[in-house]
């Protein structure tokens, strides 16, 4: 917790604005929805059900604290609908916010913002459905940009799954079509002119085909 807060509770819930002083000059932004039924893995749902699709969402959350929740940073969790006072985010560990924004790239462009204010130097933005991320590659993210001013995971989906800068550059949020095949290659070009280190392919979690052959997941199939 930060030395000043205000809140408010709603039940289990917390609507709250909360600020923290910086204990490094490494920030984690974690972007994360509210795992609820018929609301989280849609496109996984299709095929899994929706809770199937749940449960394999939560399981993706708990190895995305797994691989977090020791990195040299400060953590933020944006949750996109209600701030949870109570969940698998230890708040001793983990600094709580809510995603602001319309789309997708307003509420990145916000938390990159928010936190730049705050007086951080790096500052790393991930989701939190990939199995295929693990803290090495976090350390590696965070050491890259001690050599270059961006740094970006590229996504066998055509997107992206980590996205990393020194300076902000509102150009990476803008005109976009999220979720499609073009955001790397659109994201890779806003920065043809920039020093740019580049992570391996990983693949993310959003369709039964990215885990049907996955051992971790046979469990939920």
């Amino acid at each position: 917790m930060g030395l000043f807060s205000t809140k408010d509770t709603d039940g289990d819930h917390e609507i709250a604005f909360d600020f923290h002083f910086p204990t490094s000059k490494n920030a984690l932004i974690i972007f994360t929805r509210n795992p609820e039924l018929g609301k989280c893995k849609t496109r996984l749902a299709a095929k899994t059900g929706d809770l199937k699709a749940l449960e394999i969402y939560k399981f993706l959350l708990q190895h995305t604290v797994d691989i977090t929740k020791n990195l040299s940073a400060d953590k933020y969790v944006f949750y996109s609908e209600k701030i949870w006072k109570e969940d698998i985010w230890n708040r001793d560990i983990f600094r709580k916010k809510l995603q602001r924004g319309d789309d997708l790239g307003v509420r990145m462009q916000n938390a990159f913002n928010e936190l730049f204010e705050a007086g951080y130097e790096k500052i790393i933005i991930i989701g939190s459905d990939m199995y295929d991320l693990h803290a090495p590659d976090l350390e590696n993210a965070f050491s890259a940009l001690n050599d270059h001013d961006y740094v970006i995971g590229p996504a066998e989906d055509g997107g992206y799954y980590l996205l990393g800068m020194k300076h902000n550059k509102e150009a990476l949020f803008k005109n976009k079509r999220w979720g499609t095949e073009t955001v790397l290659k659109e994201t890779l070009n806003d920065l043809k002119n920039e020093s740019v280190f580049k992570l391996s392919f990983r693949n993310d979690i959003d369709h039964y085909e990215d885990l049907q052959n996955i051992e971790a997941f046979q469990k939920f199939l």
